[in-house]
């Protein structure tokens, strides 16, 4: 069991700056053990009011579009081009699956993962999708307190993942390819749609005539969407991780959505509306656990289960009966 410690050396040393000890308060959150819990919301509820001060960013692409690429040479940029401290968090709802693990993405960063002004924290594998977007959610708020003012949320799964991630961030970016088939096959609707901007990587050597068609078409794609609430049009803009090309454009996007969001009120609304969702859904996902953890379901469970798979009881009944026992 690692070594805890009290709720105000956590606080001093996040507040200091001091990244051992912001892995460590990380590690507490990341814990489902009864009193990490309950150290962690005390560390949380203190460090709170020195946090949400940074940009909350959040990246998603389809596969092989060179998101680690594209992040290590983007957080570059910001570091030394715009003088931001980031802190990069990574969401894998699959390592449930498939048992493997994003850690591999810290290799793939290696200039990144070195910089002083930088930090990434991978989530934990085989966990639910619900328990590593709690961990992440808190985790932002820590390294908000610690002084990083950007922090990329990074998804690796795909699908639920990116609905997770958008309710976290204040902006959506969105990595697409050129040069793949039909630009506009194999990409959800509902992503599209939550995109506050979409960047098409890759655009280097032979392949810039492509990607900027792909841009083309991707912007009048948006076109045919209704007017956000924010009052924002997403734009579409090409760009090289390898030549480190277009990312200034995309820093300038971000920026003009924050001076117009925050111009008109929409992003603190986005940030309060965040808040509560994220309060019903640690609700949803307490009411969860306390009923897996009750004796008498734990006791009945597989045996309504079976009965369930067997054809003998419905869904619906089998649901009823397990919930009376609580």
């Amino acid at each position: 069991m690692a070594k805890r410690f009290s709720p105000e050396k956590y606080v001093e040393g996040i507040l200091a700056g001091d990244r051992v000890m912001l892995s460590r308060t990380i590690t507490l959150v990341e814990s489902r053990l009864p009193a990490d819990q309950e150290l962690a919301q005390e560390v949380i509820n203190r460090i709170l009011p020195h946090a949400g001060k940074s940009v909350r960013i959040g990246i998603t692409g389809v596969p092989g579009v060179g998101k680690s690429t594209f992040i290590e040479a983007f957080g570059n940029y910001l570091i030394q081009e715009a003088g931001k401290k980031l802190a990069v968090l990574a969401i894998d709802p699959t390592s449930q699956r498939s048992g493997g693990s994003i850690l591999g993405d810290k290799t793939r960063m290696e200039l990144l993962s070195t910089n002083p002004q930088a930090f990434i924290r991978p989530s934990p594998a085989g966990r639910s999708l619900g328990g590593v977007t709690r961990s992440t959610r808190e985790s932002i708020i820590l390294c908000e307190a610690a002084g990083f003012d950007v922090i990329f949320v990074e998804t690796v799964g795909v699908g639920q993942s990116e609905t997770a991630v958008h309710a976290m961030v204040d902006f959506f970016l969105l990595l697409m390819l050129a040069g793949a088939g039909d630009e506009l096959q194999g990409i959800k609707r509902g992503i599209m749609e939550m995109a506050d901007a979409i960047a098409i990587t890759k655009a280097d050597s032979s392949n810039i005539d492509k990607a900027k068609a792909a841009r083309a078409e991707y912007q009048n794609a948006l076109h045919l969407y209704p007017l956000s609430a924010s009052g924002w049009v997403p734009r579409v803009s090409i760009c090289s991780a390898l030549q480190h090309s277009g990312l200034d454009t995309i820093w300038k996007t971000i920026a003009d959505y924050l001076k117009l969001t925050q111009g008109n009120g929409y992003f603190e609304k986005k940030r309060r509306d965040q808040n509560l969702q994220w309060m019903y859904e640690a609700v949803r996902q307490g009411l969860e656990e306390h009923f897996y953890a009750h004796p008498q379901v734990k006791q009945h469970l597989s045996d309504i289960a079976e009965e369930v798979k067997g054809g003998q009881k419905s869904a619906f009944a089998a649901a009823t009966e397990l919930l009376k026992l609580v």
